[in-house]
């Protein structure tokens, strides 16, 4: 029977391995510390967070998130530590609620690792508080305890540390706040409330009409909703998915995923996807034909909740992405089980002088590491049983795919037509997990841009050491123009328009496709005086639009103002940028994709040293993408280190060239 705590009260404990579960509403940051006997954390290496998210038996979350699950093994803790103290506090700088007394009450359960409750507790009576104590796991006269402690603090992680005995609690809580900027800035955002057609209608609306209507980002089911960070975004309804994981033992998933309804962990995949239901009742989708008994169902394009085939098929693409990140955790899950288990074996082994050597001894290793591999055939086995089925999905997924969704080489493109409506989302490229190379997973970002890209032309991070520098810069150029020319390709005619910043002309051979096809208003901006015009320019019409749109004057806009959404291209950034450019550039980057200003830089973080931490906000603010296969990117739900692969045109093919010669002259035929 789960014991509900209020402030002050205790509970004992009569398990060692614990989960303590998070839910909060809004993203926030969880972590831990150790106390001594006095309850004061020694140093640094005795906080968890997302920067440091593991200590000797315990886990915390590596992001901030709605929901978490921190993974505890007291016997594992360091004899001198007697008190872990679980925090949690409000994301500093990424826009949010910065009290929470703003939000609802956090609440938290100690569980085992089965999902059941021993303790729970609401957190109730916050207001001015960033940062709160939520409870404490205490050993008292060498039993566990858990307290119900709901001690906030105005001052943030800052004054808590402080309060707990670290004298570098400053520097930590600043460490933290950046870890978390960084996690948010490498996520890969999970989709958004679904979509009605009708409200997609209002939505290409209000995108055609640009500045004489407010901007409102992404729609939901219910009107306008304000653009949301990766962790915003809710991810679908269901049950919890159990997941097995304790440090030293079984390792869990990033405890921050958010769970995630599915089959029973190491099933098969479920093609009708019962997890994926949306509020209301869609048409009913296409239905998969019956299966043999004992077999899978057979999978079938559009199999998926959603009030169009574009709408389906989007939701059906993001449950593929779910499906593979929950299948591969449970595997590595498992792998580490099993690593552990062997572990803790040939430590019982070895911890006995009789069976050190001899026969005894090796016959117990080779049956711990038998067991050990035992387990993970059974685990590969699994997962490559659902790899199989998503295979099987993606084969005839993939090629039912509308243009904004394809890959350049799917025959979709050869039947081209300029689009009447703005699609749902774009693809940019394709995602993979080590454990599954030959299953790529369309990356799909909503419509319009809520974040400007990044494409890295850059070596960091790059495991070739021969890579050439000037092939990179050329490659992220080329990746640039394909995205440019897919955003032309599958708006309406003459309702996106491409602006590009070439200071020194590198570019030129990259941008002939946009420059020959004639679907770019001007040249690009070259030079000094060139890159000032550009941005002065764009800047202006910021200024205007927001001002319009606030003052509820959006009918008093010049006549002559371009109400089409706008990307700016910036190539060999920071060539031919003084102070002032460099302050307008970030201006657009914060400002612009409110009112339909969205900004692409090819840039190399590195070539921008000399301005130091000052342009840090610019590069997070960036969705970072490579023009070579890269594993930079995570998902929301665990964490799982993604490799990005960028939607480039095929060597050879004609096909960009052709479809940007039909934007261009849906373009001059609208006298656009």
């Amino acid at each position: 029977m789960t014991a509900e705590l209020v402030r002050g009260q205790n509970h004992p404990l009569s398990q060692a391995r614990l989960e303590v579960r998070v839910s909060a509403g809004r993203p926030i940051v969880a972590g831990a510390t150790l106390g001594d006997e006095q309850g004061r954390v020694r140093g640094v290496e005795w906080v968890a967070h997302p920067g440091a998210p593991t200590l000797p038996g315990l886990e915390v979350s590596k992001q901030a998130a709605a929901d978490h699950r921190l993974a505890f093994d007291l016997d594992a803790l360091p004899g001198t530590v007697h008190r872990v103290s679980v925090l949690l506090a409000l994301p500093a700088g990424v826009g949010g609620p910065v009290r929470f007394g703003a939000v609802a009450a956090p609440f938290v359960a100690v569980t085992g690792l089965d999902g059941s409750e021993v303790a729970s507790y609401t957190i109730t009576g916050l207001d001015t508080e960033s940062a709160v104590v939520a409870l404490e796991l205490y050993r008292r006269q060498g039993i566990w305890k858990v307290r119900a402690v709901g001690q906030g603090y105005a001052g943030g992680l800052a004054e808590l540390l402080t309060d707990q005995g670290l004298s570098e609690a400053q520097q930590l809580a600043g460490s933290i706040n950046e870890a978390v900027a960084q996690g948010l800035a490498r996520s890969v955002s999970a989709p958004p409330p679904r979509t009605t057609d009708t409200d997609r209608s209002r939505q290409a609306a209000a995108s055609a009409s640009g500045p004489d209507q407010p901007y409102a980002g992404p729609q939901g089911a219910s009107g306008t909703v304000p653009a949301q960070s990766p962790y915003d975004a809710p991810g679908p309804q269901g049950a919890t998915v159990p997941q097995t994981g304790y440090p030293g033992g079984p390792a869990q998933p990033d405890p921050s995923a958010v769970t995630q309804p599915s089959a029973p962990t190491g099933g098969p995949v479920n093609y009708s996807h019962p997890g994926r239901q949306a509020a209301a009742p869609p048409p009913p989708p296409p239905t998969a034909p019956p299966a043999a008994p004992g077999q899978p169902a057979q999978p079938v394009a559009g199999d998926a909740t959603g009030w169009s085939m574009e709408e389906r098929l989007y939701n059906q693409v993001w449950g593929m992405f779910e499906d593979l990140a929950r299948t591969t955790a449970a595997y590595r899950s498992a792998v580490d089980f099993a690593d552990s288990r062997l572990e803790q074996e040939l430590d019982k082994v070895l911890s006995d002088p009789r069976s050190r050597i001899g026969g005894q001894g090796d016959a117990a290793r080779e049956a711990a590491e038998a067991k050990r591999a035992g387990l993970v055939d059974q685990a590969r086995a699994a997962l490559d049983r659902d790899l199989a089925q998503l295979a099987a999905e993606a084969e005839v997924v993939e090629p039912a795919l509308p243009a904004a969704y394809a890959s350049w080489d799917n025959p979709v493109w050869h039947g081209y037509r300029v689009p009447m409506e703005i699609p749902m989302a774009l693809r940019l490229g394709d995602l993979r997990l080590p454990e599954s190379e030959n299953l790529g997973i369309p990356m799909l970002v909503r419509l319009p841009l809520e974040r400007g890209l990044w494409i890295d032309s850059g070596r960091a991070g790059l495991d070739d050491p021969l890579t050439d520098s000037d092939e990179l810069r050329r490659l992220a150029m080329d990746t640039a123009v394909a995205h440019a020319a897919r955003l032309l390709a599958v708006y309406p005619a003459g309702e996106f328009t491409v602006h590009v910043i070439d200071p020194a002309g590198s570019g030129a051979s990259s941008l002939a496709p946009l420059v020959r096809s004639g679907v770019l208003d001007a040249p690009p901006a070259a030079g000094a005086a060139g890159v000032g015009e550009a941005l002065a320019r764009l800047t202006q019409r910021v200024d205007l639009v927001q001002m319009a749109v606030r003052g509820g004057v959006a009918d008093s806009l010049p006549p002559d103002l371009d109400t089409a959404e706008q990307l700016l291209i910036v190539n060999d950034f920071p060539h031919g940028f003084d102070d002032r450019a460099v302050t307008q550039l970030r201006y657009l980057a914060d400002e612009g994709p409110a009112v339909g200003v969205h900004l692409m830089m090819v840039a190399d973080r590195e070539d921008a040293a000399a301005y130091g931490p000052l342009l840090d906000p610019l590069w997070r603010s960036l969705l970072r993408l490579t023009p070579v296969p890269d594993d930079h990117l995570a998902d929301p739900w665990v964490g799982h280190a993604w490799t990005y692969e960028p939607a480039l045109v095929p060597a050879g093919s004609q096909v960009l060239q052709q479809v940007l010669s039909q934007v261009a002259a849906a373009r001059r035929s609208g006298n656009r």
